[in-house]
């Protein structure tokens, strides 16, 4: 038979369209059959769960009929979106009634299977997820948010702070050290700093880095300057702790001491001169050192300086 006739080409398209099928079939048969979805939808669900905590999520975005991107949007599967196929579990009986996909900390359902949920709808949230230090430590969607209520606590500032350090306990304890930024007062949230989906710079911030992040708020410190101090234009957190600190300013630790990390004391007009203050000789701090500025009485410009005459960040 030649191979251009066509007797030829019907034969050889008959045999891919069998092959085809042939491993459709396969993938079927391995698969297993398809989940059935309830008739009714959420009307057979509601039969059984009509508790607050599952009714509220009509008040939520989720639960608007008028909405096409709500799971409850016109020919959207409603509670099934989010669950799953429900057929099975809603005319199953006592101990053989399989589960439905569930949300939360206390459920067993995989939090990688609760994510994939979520991510189907909310892309924009799955961009850095998959690199993000929650996804790392298996933490679901639902362990912070609260998606059947009409108040999110962690998209309120006011509440926040507290779903953030049920986790990030050592945070909630900095930030009620004296000095601290407003989180318990409500009037900023931990997502004022930070990305918790997920994000390209450390600690998953919003900025770049921890200078660019500070600097959103402290403009008047983002430079640059004419005069710079190099501290400041490398890492904020060089000298301050922003989660919260015992001394003023959120700095780690009080002038002079901050500032003799890295500047000697020896020479400077405000150490005795003579023996004793000699390096290594254990000299007296006297002066402006003595005061309740410190350094700052003088170098008040410590963050950067435009004056021309500002090199040792004095005016």
């Amino acid at each position: 038979m030649r191979t251009g006739s066509p007797l030829y080409t019907h034969r050889l398209l008959g045999t891919l369209l069998l092959a085809c099928g042939l491993m459709a079939a396969g993938a079927a048969h391995a698969a297993g059959p398809a989940a059935a979805y309830t008739e009714k939808g959420a009307d057979t669900c509601l039969d059984c769960h009509e508790e607050a905590a599952v009714t509220g999520i009509f008040r939520t975005a989720h639960g608007r009929p008028t909405d096409a991107r709500s799971p409850f949007g016109h020919g959207q599967l409603q509670c099934e979106s989010c669950h799953g196929p429900g057929d099975a579990h809603a005319n199953g009986k006592g101990k053989t009634r399989p589960s439905v996909i569930r949300f939360g900390k206390k459920s067993d359902t995989p939090k990688a299977t609760q994510n994939e949920q979520c991510l189907t709808c909310h892309t924009k949230d799955a961009a850095h997820w998959g690199a993000n230090a929650h996804a790392g430590s298996q933490v679901a969607c639902a362990d912070c948010h609260t998606l059947h209520q009409p108040k999110d606590a962690v998209r309120d500032f006011k509440t926040q702070t507290m779903v953030c350090t049920s986790c990030h306990q050592a945070r909630g304890a900095d930030a009620l050290k004296p000095s601290h930024h407003p989180l318990v007062e409500g009037k900023m949230g931990c997502t004022s700093c930070h990305a918790p989906h997920g994000s390209n710079a450390p600690s998953a911030l919003k900025g770049s880095t921890v200078t660019e992040t500070c600097t959103t708020c402290h403009a008047e410190n983002r430079g640059p300057f004419l005069w710079e101090h190099e501290p400041v234009a490398e890492d904020c957190s060089n000298c301050h702790d922003a989660h919260g600190a015992t001394q003023p300013s959120l700095l780690k630790t009080r002038p002079p001491f901050l500032c003799q990390q890295c500047h000697e004391v020896q020479g400077h007009p405000s150490v005795a001169y003579g023996p004793d203050g000699l390096p290594g000789g254990g000299g007296v701090q006297r002066g402006v050192f003595l005061q309740a500025g410190s350094c700052l009485n003088c170098h008040s410009k410590v963050h950067g300086s435009n004056h021309p005459s500002g090199s040792k960040l004095m005016r």
